[in-house]
């Protein structure tokens, strides 16, 4: 691409310096002035068709580039879909262990208050008493 650009700036230096020549040599015959006018004409137009060029190298390692940009870019996002999803894995495993040690840690304190209500209960609960002895508490009505 250095190479191009520098025949550009040849050529376009090159045309400068032949038209500063044809506005200096006005006195010169006719056929010489149309020499000089077809030369830079074709130096004009290979300014011209080397900037085409070169416009059009530089739009190639664009294009290139950016490509390469958004592979790197989707390599990354893959990369990192992976470690969120081993991320919530890890979250998904761990709250399960949580929720049935949670799980756990309620059914046993329910079967101790299960017991402990069904002893209150036992305890307060009227029994018939002994026909010998006397209860303060009024007999059962039948």
């Amino acid at each position: 691409m250095n190479a191009i650009l520098l025949r550009a700036a040849t050529a376009a230096t090159a045309a400068l310096v032949m038209a500063g020549l044809v506005h200096a040599q006005n006195q010169q015959t006719p056929d010489t002035q149309n020499g000089l006018k077809e030369k830079i004409a074709t130096a004009g137009h290979d300014v011209s068709q080397d900037a085409k060029t070169a416009g059009h190298e530089i739009a190639a390692k664009s294009r290139e580039a950016g490509q390469q940009i958004a592979a790197k870019s989707r390599e990354a996002g893959h990369a990192i879909a992976t470690d969120t999803r081993s991320a919530a894995e890890t979250v998904r495993a761990d709250s399960k262990k949580a929720g049935q040690a949670i799980e756990h840690g309620a059914r046993t304190a329910g079967t101790k208050v299960k017991e402990g209500a069904d002893k209150a209960k036992t305890a307060v609960t009227h029994k018939p008493a002994d026909t010998g002895a006397t209860s303060s508490a009024p007999a059962p009505k039948d």
